[in-house]
């Protein structure tokens, strides 16, 4: 990089922190940036600086949210007695882009994860079991992943609700939509086999 001026390479240098991007993409961005009109570089860093500024934690779900309140626990035709239960805002947005869930959510924000010293404490499920006792909420769907850690997170909230009077669920895993079998993994068929349904 030693054939571009400091500005350029230190631009390179910060792009290639975010994650995904190498320093070919860095690069690239960096070109992309210098092409561009200052109006447009101008409105990215202000749109940076804005979620740094604004974005906060929703005091209900710990989701994104610009107010106190993001826009999924602020709205009436949400069914407050369904809570989906899920590990980061990246699966929230997952699942709302499916528009198969019209409940609320509880990001955890984590997973259990013993062998990095990631107890029960170090994630929101406190506050998952405080929402449940002082809401009333009737089903809690556990969405956590299917990784070691997403199923002992699943395991131990599906033990610790068992005194509460909720339905507790857990979403379906197994072969996805348009899947050959000749290509599915033996842990994901193992779970298609033992999740199977009636039609």
């Amino acid at each position: 990089m030693n054939q571009y001026p400091a500005s350029i390479v230190n631009l390179i240098q910060q792009l290639a922190k975010l994650p995904g991007i190498g320093t070919k993409t860095a690069e690239r961005l960096a070109m992309y940036l210098l092409k561009t009109s200052r109006d447009e570089v101008s409105q990215l860093a202000r749109s940076l600086l804005l979620v740094k500024d604004k974005v906060q934690l929703c005091t209900r779900c710990f989701g994104m949210s610009d107010e106190p309140l993001c826009r999924i626990c602020s709205n009436p035709a949400r069914d407050e007695g369904v809570l989906c239960v899920v590990e980061q805002p990246t699966d929230m947005a997952a699942i709302e882009k499916s528009g198969a869930f019209r409940g609320l959510y509880h990001i955890l924000h984590g997973t259990l994860a013993p062998m990095e010293g990631i107890g029960p404490e170090d994630i929101r499920i406190g506050e998952l079991l405080e929402r449940i006792a002082r809401d009333e909420i009737c089903e809690v769907i556990i969405a956590t992943g299917t990784s070691v850690e997403g199923e002992s997170t699943a395991a131990y909230l599906s033990e610790r609700l068992k005194e509460r009077p909720v339905k507790v669920s857990r979403i379906a895993s197994g072969v996805p939509v348009g899947g050959d079998l000749k290509y599915i993994d033996q842990v994901t068929l193992k779970r298609a086999m033992e999740c199977r349904h009636e039609f």
